[in-house]
């Protein structure tokens, strides 16, 4: 039996990043056992369902680098691959489950259903229909046909007993038949439901094994149930473990960002994102946490998923994503990679060098490079509390530091070094002390590039500027003051010379 897998995400809304982690496993496994992988498209709710959403979802896992061997943009021999394009052939298989009387007509409105559940819930009795059309007789059944009763088919289920059915990574499941829904097959407007029509495409296209997410365990029932009733070759199950968010919650947008389009836009790498996506609930058998799909491919075995809720942290993705960025991008692949996403490419080879140590996400470059392409940093006095140092203090260390500054000719990053650590010396204050007031006036920060380079890229006036503005937000200083520190200034100068 040949291998053929198969993911049907719905094109209700942005691409899920959990649509592409079963999406992964499912390639994969198909792969390495040299069969197909298939991608369907879930549209059966006409309502919600958009074209918009379909060619993100297929262009959002292609970015990932993940790839199939037919689907509604590359055909194949078993389709359509939109399920509202087959939608005679599930009206067909329920027609048959009603003649065979393993389903039936359900003629009961909306609102019997919901005083029906509300019952339930008063009286804290299980969830689910009540078995009320089962009861009807074939004249009643026609006369509500005959009047155009608006109705749905539901499924049959056994009253007792188990289903009992094997998972590839959880071994043998029971559940109770009593635990098990009538599930309606086919809705009111003639679209099926999930449950009927992924058994019948798995079954058209030949599905060998189902590889989901865990939360259909409790649906298996149902589609085994199914099976048995057409007479068709029940597939392997597989269920993985659900993504988590960091509470150990399952993984929602309220909580963390689902949609993968959120990451590519922030800048995170197709091949960082599929590397952590492959790291849930699985591991390369030597550990190591940075690796490439190539990589998977060598190795991979479904029997090394962990049933463990793997956690989706975001902050950790990120760590992965810098050290792609740092390890696995040459300055000028990181370059092609930067200019799809900036606004302006201005210094992009004199900066990169300095910019990519820092950078965890390709939106980092922007962030960290900002300072450069205005006319000052965005800072107040509040900007300098950070540093503890008294205010007089930094006013001192700027004035001498522009005092310095203006009086170079040389101006190149070694030159600014210099010049600035004399200055320093000449306070007795540690380097890395001095230079935090200037970091601050040059960049709005001290978390950012060199400051001898920054001060280099911008120019002796932009700088000096800069830094004079620096002295204006802390209040300036008075002409008494300014007459003593140039005084101090110019000794200091004296002996460093």
């Amino acid at each position: 039996m040949k291998v053929r897998t198969r993911i049907a995400p719905s094109p209700t809304g942005d691409p899920h990043v959990g649509t592409a982690y079963v999406a992964l496993f499912n390639m994969l496994f198909a792969k390495v056992n040299k069969g197909d992988f298939i991608l369907r498209i879930e549209d059966t709710d006409l309502a919600r369902s958009k074209i918009e959403c379909e060619k993100q979802i297929l262009s959002s896992l292609k970015w990932l680098g993940i790839e199939w061997d037919e689907g509604p943009d590359i055909s194949g021999s078993k389709g359509p691959y939109r399920q509202s394009e087959r939608s005679s052939i599930y009206k067909e298989k329920a027609q048959i489950l009603v003649d065979e009387g393993k389903a039936f007509k359900c003629f009961c409105t909306p609102k019997r259903l919901d005083e029906l559940r509300e019952t339930q819930v008063r009286n804290k009795t299980a969830l689910g229909y009540d078995g009320k059309c089962l009861s009807l007789s074939e004249n009643e059944v026609a006369d509500l046909e005959k009047n155009q009763t608006p109705f749905v088919i539901r499924m049959k289920v056994p009253d007792n007993g188990l289903c009992e059915f094997e998972d590839m990574l959880r071994g043998k499941i029971s559940i109770d038949w009593n635990q098990v829904d009538m599930q309606v097959l086919l809705k009111a407007d003639g679209m099926p439901t999930y449950h009927l029509a992924n058994v019948v495409d798995d079954h058209l296209m030949e599905i060998s094994h189902i590889i989901r997410g865990e939360e259909w365990i409790n649906s298996a029932p149902k589609h085994i149930l199914l099976y048995e009733y057409f007479g068709w070759k029940v597939p392997e199950f597989c269920h993985l473990p659900l993504l988590r968010n960091t509470d150990k919650s399952k993984l929602s947008k309220r909580k963390n960002p689902t949609s993968i389009l959120y990451y590519r836009e922030k800048g995170f790498l197709p091949e960082a994102l599929l590397n952590y996506l492959g790291r849930m609930g699985w591991s390369m058998p030597d550990e190591r946490e940075k690796f490439t799909l190539g990589e998977m491919l060598e190795v991979f075995d479904i029997q090394r998923i962990s049933l463990g809720g793997p956690v989706f942290d975001i902050e950790k993705l990120g760590w992965l994503n810098g050290i792609w960025i740092r390890e696995e991008l040459s300055d000028n692949e990181l370059k092609i990679r930067l200019k799809d996403i900036l606004p302006h490419h201005n210094n992009l080879d004199q900066l990169l060098p300095l910019v990519k140590p820092r950078m965890r996400l390709l939106s980092d470059y922007e962030k960290i490079t900002e300072f450069l392409f205005t006319e000052v940093p965005h800072i107040t006095e509040e900007s300098f509390s950070s540093l503890n140092i008294e205010k007089e203090l930094i006013i001192k260390i700027l004035q001498f530091t522009v005092w310095s500054l203006d009086s170079m000719d040389d101006w190149t990053k070694d030159s600014i070094f210099s010049t600035v650590k004399i200055v320093a010396d000449s306070t007795n204050l540690k380097l890395k002390r001095f230079l935090a007031p200037i970091f601050v006036s040059i960049a709005g920060t001290t978390s950012s590039i060199s400051v001898m380079d920054s001060m280099c890229i911008l120019g002796k006036s932009n700088s000096v500027t800069r830094i004079n503005k620096s002295i204006e937000l802390l209040g300036g200083i008075t002409d008494q003051k300014y007459n003593d520190y140039l005084l101090e200034f110019n000794h200091s100068d004296s002996r460093s010379s």
